[in-house]
């Protein structure tokens, strides 16, 4: 298999993959990742896409029947999966967010976003510094790292990054915009490591686009769908922005899908001609039912409010069992919900924590903007056994690295 992916896929992937013991996933279920020769992973990572797990049985359910019916449509007549799972969609959203594109991927929903601002005459992009919206040129335009940016330039011009978290420097770059901007945050950027943003902020940036004129996007792709214990993370504030980007977690795990629900008017001129913005997959009937399967199984199953109590649990002694290894190199232990962030005072242990983990049967993230960051985003269908299995392994995975980079601390 490593051949096949040197010689057909990309040398630089085969080598990550020989970095954590070249194993091959064969199959899957629940918090549980399968190999070819029959070992077990606990799966907290996969970038927040399993928050229901793997082939949680709604979905399937609604995919199976989907795939003996009807997988793909024609784009010509109606059909009724599009209709019926952007109606489910919306249920759960912000009020005021009316109308649905689908796509498959993130990276599709922020250029969707993109468009729908351009509708508007919003031709400048405000974007956070080590943000992350996904690596096609519009989106890539937004994510605020220059080693991804780099290879690709010149990206869309007119495009600004700001601060996280500083609602003075998002102030004076919008008013000196001429209510010409589109100003695109993450609720919590993941990526860059969990980082949260002080109380307020999300409300902050609302009402700075709307004095502004500016139009509003929150990238809820990695964060949403429960991911925060909440809905959405728009849910912590109560605000509603002109277009939400939904992605990871609305597949339910089982096929990918995204979307960007936006507000009625923000979403007009798309309205009026219905081929301004399309895309052959779109709408494709096998992934609305992935995307109906995924939200009744949260709600039959209350997940979100089981994201919520997990993370409360996990964060402190997750953090407890870090910190009696490692000591001061852990710089923050830091989360909401289940996206959850280990923070490390210097380069090193985040990764060799991440290697050290898989050895210990564990599948946590790196962090793409952050190389100081180990990220874990388990499941909610964890069970109070796959819980100490994690605390058991991370026990032992720190114990046996701390000693390089804490040699004095006792381990916990």
């Amino acid at each position: 298999m490593g051949r096949l992916y040197r010689t057909r896929l990309n040398k630089g992937r085969a080598v990550l993959g020989e970095m954590f013991g070249g194993h091959i996933e064969v199959a899957s279920e629940g918090a549980w990742v399968t190999t070819s020769e029959g070992k077990r992973f606990l799966n907290c990572g996969g970038y927040g896409v399993l928050l229901t797990g793997a082939r949680h049985p709604t979905v399937l359910r609604y995919v199976t029947e989907q795939l003996g019916r009807h997988p793909v449509a024609t784009r010509i007549f109606l059909e009724p999966q599009a209709a019926l799972a952007a109606d489910d969609l919306v249920s759960i959203c912000p009020p005021g967010l009316e109308r649905v594109h689908f796509a498959l991927s993130g990276a599709e929903a922020v250029e969707t976003a993109i468009k729908m601002a351009r509708t508007h005459g919003k031709r400048r992009l405000v974007a956070m510094r080590d943000g992350y919206h996904g690596k096609t040129m519009g989106a890539l335009s937004l994510t605020g790292k220059d080693v991804f940016q780099e290879p690709f330039r010149p990206l869309l011009s007119l495009t600004t990054h700001v601060p996280f978290g500083d609602t003075g420097a998002l102030r004076a770059v919008l008013a000196d915009s001429g209510g010409e901007a589109c100003v695109v945050v993450e609720p919590v950027q993941g990526e860059a490591g969990v980082v949260i943003p002080p109380d307020g902020y999300l409300r902050a940036v609302q009402e700075l686009c709307r004095q502004y004129d500016a139009f509003f996007v929150l990238d809820e792709i990695q964060t949403g769908m429960g991911r925060l214990g909440s809905w959405w993370g728009a849910d912590f504030e109560d605000v509603t922005p002109d277009v939400l980007l939904v992605g990871k977690g609305l597949s339910g795990g089982v096929v990918p899908v995204s979307a960007a629900v936006a507000t009625r008017e923000a979403f007009s001129v798309f309205d009026k001609d219905p081929y301004l913005h399309t895309s052959t997959f779109s709408q494709v009937p096998l992934a609305m039912a992935a995307a109906r399967g995924s939200i009744a199984a949260m709600r039959e199953d209350g997940l979100v409010e089981r994201a919520r109590e997990l993370g409360d649990e996990l964060l402190p002694n997750l953090g407890a069992i870090v910190r009696g290894h490692f000591g001061d190199a852990v710089r923050e232990v830091r989360g909401r919900g289940l996206l959850l962030g280990i923070e490390f005072a210097e380069p090193g242990p985040a990764g060799d924590l991440l290697i050290e983990l898989a050895l210990q049967g564990v599948v946590a993230n790196h962090s793409l903007n952050s190389h100081l960051v180990l990220r874990l985003t388990p499941p909610a269908v964890l069970t109070r056994d796959d819980v100490d299995f994690l605390y058991a392994a991370v026990d032992r995975a720190c114990q046996m690295q701390a000693a390089r980079y804490a040699p004095t601390s006792e381990g916990g």
